[in-house]
């Protein structure tokens, strides 16, 4: 029987029964409309890069497919630069699509085995390829925005160096083939005529062998000859360890190289010039080490192609000159080997010249001076010959004068320009003068002024005076000029060779008649009778 109470407890039961049934409705509602989709979820399966070729020429591509190809940077077709992308990461790419009309469908495997595939399959006169990568197939990876851009805009930057960069650069793997290379590598392959019908194929060629084994750092000079036979250019190529491989880099250097082959040329010239050289020459560098000499140094110091080819130092050569008598023989050695320093120092700052006369009995003129960088040069020149010329010059100068001052007539000589330059010593006595010790030219003019202060007023010397500065047809003439003191001078004017004019002077004695002023032509032709007779 059903009381009240137990119908009570029933109706308090069933609605917190139902209350309850709410609250948990309403509280799991709201979370299956607010829950987010799992990685399960958000990893869908990616879709395949697949590609379809005729020969070269690419027909159709998948979204995932034309996104790879627009990620492959590089010059050429769309098969170019799939091939080189591919022919990085797969080994026997090639040989394995060479053979693909044989074989119908060819698979192959990324060279370290990181899950990376392609499936080549050959439709009667197409080829389709299919790109897998089993290391991200499957997986969802969340990329925060800010730091994919930042990379996306960092790796286009450095696409955009690599391929603008105007060298050559290239990648190797372990066994020196080209998986990598930027445009100005492709740029050297196409000059070259390595590729075919204009396409660029892979592998490329290596177009500077052996560069590999450079040490890491080092440099090694190839030349890269043109298609053409021509010239070619020339590279400092450098090489450094990379991840599964080698970096190469190749500088430009026709420059470089062309400076040093004008160099080469100009020191053989240079060479060939000094070897003709009658004058010595030693040039010492810095260190004061021998670096260049002459075949004339060797004639001159008897030194020896030996010992000078060994480089010796500028006291070792300096004593070797010593030992040959070829150098001043000093008073004391420690004495002479401080000339020897101070000869140094005198040549460094420019200012060393002297003349060694020697026991032998010759002459040399040595001169030093500095070069660029602290190099020090010596010419050594033989000048007895013109040493000895000089001394027979003033020996016979000597003895014309010792002839003139022989004379009883005082002479003078004056150049065409009126300066007198011969004088003997009958002239001095006779006019108290000593031309030899005047400072300075004694001219005509001088000369004139001389003879005025002891002479009475004559016209003769004013005509004297004319007759050395013109260069008018000239001839002997005669004149007497009465002297202040009492008593006639006997003048005589002769022109010379070469436009200069004799003065002679004389006493005439008291018993002598006068003589009128007379002129003597040239070639002892006889006087014009015409022609009045000059006072």
């Amino acid at each position: 029987m059903i009381t009240p109470l137990m119908l009570a407890a029933a109706v308090v039961t069933t609605s917190i029964a139902a209350a309850l049934v709410a609250l948990l409705l309403m509280s799991v509602v709201p979370q299956q409309r607010q829950k987010k989709p799992g990685l399960a979820q958000l990893a869908a399966p990616l879709e395949q890069a697949i590609f379809l070729f005729d020969d070269h020429d690419l027909v159709d591509a998948t979204s995932s497919g034309r996104a790879l190809l627009g990620a492959i940077p590089g010059p050429g077709s769309d098969w170019t630069r799939l091939a080189g992308y591919l022919s990085q990461r797969l080994r026997g790419f090639e040989s394995e699509m060479s053979g693909l009309a044989d074989h119908g469908e060819v698979e192959m495997r990324g060279r370290d085995d990181d899950g990376f595939r392609v499936r080549a399959e050959w439709l009667g006169h197409m080829a389709r390829l299919t790109v897998t990568d089993l290391s991200v197939e499957g997986q969802g990876v969340l990329v925060d925005g800010l730091s994919q851009k930042a990379q996306e805009a960092e790796l286009a930057s450095l696409r955009e160096t690599v391929a603008t960069a105007p060298l050559p650069v290239w990648r190797t793997d372990a066994d020196g083939a080209v998986v990598w290379a930027n445009h100005a590598y492709l740029d050297c392959v196409a000059e070259r005529g390595d590729s075919v019908d204009g396409e660029m194929t892979w592998p490329v060629p290596v177009l500077f062998p052996d560069v590999s084994s450079n040490p890491t750092g080092a440099s090694r000079r190839k030349k890269l000859a043109s298609a053409d036979g021509g010239g070619g250019h020339w590279y400092e190529c450098h090489s450094f360890p990379a991840t599964s491989g080698r970096l190469h880099f190749a500088l430009p250097a026709d420059t470089v190289v062309k400076a040093e082959t004008a160099l080469r040329e100009f020191i053989q010239t240079l060479t060939k010039t000094f070897a003709h050289l009658p004058i010595g020459l030693a040039i010492f560098d810095r260190q004061r080490q021998l670096a260049l000499f002459n075949p004339a140094l060797i004639d001159l110091t008897s030194a020896g192609a030996e010992f000078l080819s060994a480089r010796p130092t500028l006291f070792a050569f300096l004593d070797r000159l010593r030992e040959a008598q070829v150098i001043p023989e000093p008073k004391d050695y420690s004495g002479w080997r401080q000339h020897m320093l101070e000869l140094e120092k005198a040549a460094a700052s420019g200012l060393y010249e002297d003349t060694w006369t020697l026991p032998s009995g010759q002459t040399y003129h040595v001169t030093g001076r500095p070069h660029p960088d602290g190099a020090v040069a010596f010419l050594i020149e033989d000048i007895t010959a013109e040493i000895a010329l000089t001394r027979r010059f003033r020996s016979e100068i000597e003895l014309g004068q010792s002839v003139v001052d022989t004379l009883d007539e005082a002479i003078a000589v004056f150049s065409p320009a009126g300066e007198l330059i011969l004088s003997n010593a009958a002239y001095e006595d006779l006019w108290g003068v000593e031309p030899r010790l005047t400072l300075g030219t004694v001219t005509i003019v001088d000369s004139m002024r001389q003879w005025q202060d002891l002479t009475r007023p004559n016209p003769t010397l004013g005509d004297i005076r004319d007759f050395v500065t013109t260069m008018d047809e000239r001839a002997e003439w005669m004149a007497e000029v009465p002297l202040a003191a009492g008593g006639m001078l006997s003048c005589r004017v002769v022109p010379l060779p070469g436009g200069t004019t004799l003065v002679g002077f004389e006493q005439v004695a008291s018993d002598r008649p006068l003589v009128r002023r007379t002129r003597r032509h040239r070639h002892n032709a006889a006087p014009n009778a015409s022609e009045p007779a000059r006072v």
